[in-house]
């Protein structure tokens, strides 16, 4: 079934919403080839080496070329916030990590990196001209982020304190889930964030996927949120396609 709860942003996203995506690769180009078939992406040039993707013209995410071949070849997720050196020092606090501290980009706005806890590794961003996503909860945009945890009542603490309206206040819509790493993976699976992207047809687009080089790696399931399989691209990028 198609995905029913598409919407446009204009405006900064509410704390702690996810609200961009972005993926290192060792190869953009061959990124941009693999998901612009699989997702109708268009794209153009953005700060730095970077590409934004785009679905019928408004962005979605962000692709990056690695610069260090060491980094891993992953999509991350950025939650909003409208202050992220505060967030920051509450990360800490928390017993998080931050990675990279915040670092204006180019009047856009303000990103930083940090992990949980438990080592997982998602983003922050605090908007400038440059809001997020412009559409969402639709197939070939951004659908869902789920962690992949060793201890879901940790990660519940963690992330409640963190971003509690977002997660837990009146309407709270937050697209973002957490459950035990075993769900899917094998245990020695270290705890990580998994991006979902929307789809028409979970199995039509596993065909695409393999088609264009990638990978299944478990599913379809059943989740709460839809059907979901996790897949990896052409060069080992791992996400997530969702029917809803």
């Amino acid at each position: 079934m198609a995905e029913n709860r598409a919407s446009v942003h204009t405006d900064g996203y509410p704390e702690g919403v996810p609200c961009w995506v972005d993926a290192q690769l060792p190869d953009a180009d061959a990124g941009e080839r693999f998901y612009g078939e699989l997702f109708g992406w268009t794209f153009r040039a953005a700060p730095g080496a970077s590409v934004w993707a785009l679905l019928d013209g408004e962005p979605v995410a962000a692709l990056a070329p690695k610069t260090d071949g060491r980094m891993p070849t992953v999509w991350t997720v950025s939650f909003a916030t409208p202050d992220a050196e505060a967030t920051a020092r509450r990360i800490r606090v928390a017993g998080g990590q931050v990675l990279i501290a915040p670092l204006p980009v180019d009047g856009l706005g303000v990103a930083a990196l940090a992990t949980d806890p438990e080592g997982a590794v998602f983003g922050l961003w605090q908007a400038g001209a440059h809001p997020g996503f412009a559409v969402r909860h639709r197939p070939g945009a951004f659908a869902w982020a789920q962690l992949y945890a060793r201890d879901v009542a940790t990660a519940n603490t963690f992330y409640g304190h963190l971003f509690h309206d977002a997660l837990f206040g009146p309407g709270a819509e937050p697209d973002f889930g957490r459950v035990p790493v075993t769900d899917v993976f094998p245990e020695v699976m270290p705890p990580h964030f998994l991006v979902h992207f929307g789809v028409e047809d979970c199995e039509a687009a596993l065909g695409a996927v393999s088609r264009l080089g990638g990978r299944v790696q478990a599913g379809p399931f059943t989740a709460s949120y839809g059907t979901v399989a996790v897949v990896t691209d052409n060069q080992g990028a791992s996400f997530a396609v969702l029917e809803r």
